[in-house]
């Protein structure tokens, strides 16, 4: 009862929600980078939403299946096929023993999401199952996933409730600039007010230098009022740190737990979907946003989940 790891793709890791509570012992949340698609994905085979999933960036893995089970993949649009057959993006379906599940190119977003029903057979380590691979531990042996892998499955299902409607539209869409929803600070006072301006107004660019740790953007230089520097504190995921040089670096689900560059703003929780699709050459902008109005967008968010959840489960 198992999937083989045929080949690994770009990078493939196990993750779920997060490690919360040990980032002041230096562990990092690590995580996904789209909990909004990673849910989606949980949801339609019926998972808890924190169960592990396979998060697939850019390239996708090959995988077959030593024993049927039912799956979705949601987030990006990787291009999966089974045996060679498209199949569907944000759809529960069955995948027989002996299928291969196989990603032929990158159509939209970044990072696709694939969650197995019943659950893949990950210890959970300080209660999580996502891989950190800096400090190798969580996941798959503490790192993205080789050629020859096999992971088993802790108790697959071939037969989901309405499994036939167990689908919805696929949500993200590729733009040619997107939007950032932020709530200004914690250290939004090291800025002058023409900094402040220029972060709110300007288009930046996301660099190669990106990855499940943060992101470097480049455009218009935001002004401080002295540097950049700070005495080190915690990083939340989707802080925009703003060294003294005056550009942006967005901070990731593998973020370091504390940096001394100050922060501009936050990128709310609610939009964490788009942020973790966004590649090397995608545009963006911010908008700021008051703590309440990041809340609200939160709670509809996860009144979507219980909503979908609901009807699928009728």
């Amino acid at each position: 009862m198992s999937i083989t790891i045929l080949n690994p793709g770009m990078m493939t890791t196990v993750q779920d929600m997060g490690r919360f509570g040990y980032q002041q012992f230096g562990v990092s949340a690590s995580g996904v980078m789209d909990p909004r698609s990673t849910s989606i994905a949980n949801i339609l085979v019926g998972n808890d939403e924190n169960e592990a999933v396979l998060e697939c960036t850019m390239m996708g893995p090959h995988i077959r299946f030593d024993q049927a089970t039912c799956i979705a993949i949601t987030g990006g649009d990787l291009g999966p096929t089974v045996d060679g057959v498209p199949v569907d993006n944000y759809r529960a379906f069955l995948v027989n023993a002996g299928q291969v599940l196989r990603f032929t190119m990158i159509k939209s977003g970044c990072r696709a999401f694939i969650a197995f029903a019943g659950g893949l057979d990950i210890p959970v380590v300080m209660g999580s199952r996502s891989t950190n691979m800096k400090a190798k531990i969580g996941g798959f042996q503490g790192r993205k996933l080789e050629k020859d892998d096999v992971i088993k499955f802790r108790a697959p299902k071939t037969d989901l409730k309405n499994l036939g409607i167990r689908h919805i539209s696929p949500e993200f869409r590729p733009r040619a600039e997107y939007t950032l929803r932020v709530v200004l600070g914690p250290q939004d006072d090291a800025f002058t007010e023409l900094g402040i301006k220029t972060f709110l107004s300007s288009v930046y660019t996301l660099t190669p230098e990106f990855d499940r740790m943060g992101c470097r953007l480049e455009g218009e230089v935001i002004e401080h009022v002295k540097d950049g520097n700070i005495i080190s504190d915690g990083i939340a995921f989707g802080a925009i740190q703003v060294p003294s040089a005056g550009k942006p670096i967005i901070m990731l689900a593998d973020r370091q737990t504390t940096g001394g560059y100050a922060k501009i703003a936050n990128v709310i929780t609610a939009d964490f979907r788009i942020l973790g699709q966004l590649k090397a050459g995608d545009k963006v902008r911010f908008e700021q946003v008051t703590i309440k109005a990041a809340q609200e967008a939160l709670l509809a968010q996860r009144a979507s989940m219980r909503t979908l959840r609901n009807a699928l489960d009728r």
